[in-house]
């Protein structure tokens, strides 16, 4: 099968074409490549993969013609780097998600990477008939384009929990992995809204549910879909004290509230009917992510972009 995969060099894009590439599909990397090659230098010279350098932005959207799939994950991800650029965001995970599903035939299919995020503060049980209300730009992007893309027949939407663990193209900012990091570099990890709670799922399970969608285009296709496990729902708090478990640092609760006020808790119940399920733990991910970040510092290696 002929795969396309936007925002291929991404955290959760690289692990996603190998598999890919693993399962025998020719894969196609469409990526402006702003943080560098490195992610993806161990795949080149896979014989069934094609790189593209370019920017969903741009106008000319040819290089979709060829795929039978395209999985449109390339977005500003995650409520600050939403806030820092507006209008990027807007552009990226808004209207030219927009385009691509406009462009494509009927017979190609569209798998989104949405986000529970567009839950927002609910503070309770939330599926996939729930009313949403984002709290974030972030949010409020990803589902706006998501109901325009599912206005085509050929679309799955694919509403990821938050992602942790360790890839070949790192996002430290990611709650889990940015709590580990600064437990070990800091020494000390300030909690704001300790107890709002989220679900959170490691890189590898959600390659998993990509794949997984793949292979029940014809139970998923037209649907929306939470991707996650109610097992992986944790607060704050619940996080830093896990991985305190692990590593000696200092817990400091504040009294200020955090600026991103996510705060909710999501049923998985219609995919894990099909038979999906996640089979990374949290303690699995802090485990190989004090692994990395007790010799690899992030603030170490920041580039000009």
């Amino acid at each position: 099968m002929k795969i396309l995969v936007t925002g291929g060099a991404g955290y959760v894009g690289v692990p996603l074409v190998s598999a890919l590439l693993d399962a025998g599909h020719q894969v196609t990397i469409v990526d402006n490549f702003m943080f560098g090659f490195e992610s993806v230098l161990h795949l080149v010279s896979r014989p069934n993969l094609k790189m593209i350098k370019n920017d969903v932005r741009n106008e000319d959207l040819s290089y979709l013609d060829d795929s039978d799939v395209v999985f449109h994950l390339a977005a500003i991800s995650g409520y600050p780097e939403c806030e820092a650029n507006p209008n990027s965001a807007q552009r990226i995970n808004l209207d030219a998600s927009i385009r691509i599903s406009d462009h494509l035939s009927k017979d190609q299919l569209l798998v989104f990477a949405s986000t529970t995020s567009i839950y927002g503060a609910s503070g309770s049980v939330s599926d996939e008939e729930t009313e949403v209300a984002p709290v974030s730009l972030y949010g409020m992007t990803k589902l706006q384009a998501e109901r325009v893309i599912m206005q085509r027949e050929n679309s799955i939407s694919l509403r990821w929990a938050t992602v942790f663990g360790v890839a070949p193209r790192m996002r430290s900012g990611l709650m889990v992995n940015d709590f580990v990091q600064k437990a070990i570099h800091e020494g000390t990890l300030v909690l704001y809204s300790g107890d709002s709670k989220r679900t959170f799922m490691h890189v590898n399970d959600s390659v998993a549910g990509y794949l997984f969608a793949l292979e029940h285009v014809d139970q998923m296709r037209g649907g929306v879909f939470n991707m996650g496990s109610e097992e992986l729902n944790y607060s704050k708090r619940d996080i830093a004290e896990n991985i305190h478990r692990y590593e000696s640092f200092e817990i400091v609760d504040s009294s200020m509230c955090d600026k991103d006020v996510r705060h909710f808790y999501v049923s998985y119940a219609k995919a894990k009917a099909l038979g999906f399920e996640c089979q990374y733990s949290l303690d699995d991910g802090i485990v190989e992510l004090i692994k990395l970040y007790r010799f690899f510092n992030p603030h170490s290696f920041i580039k000009a972009i």
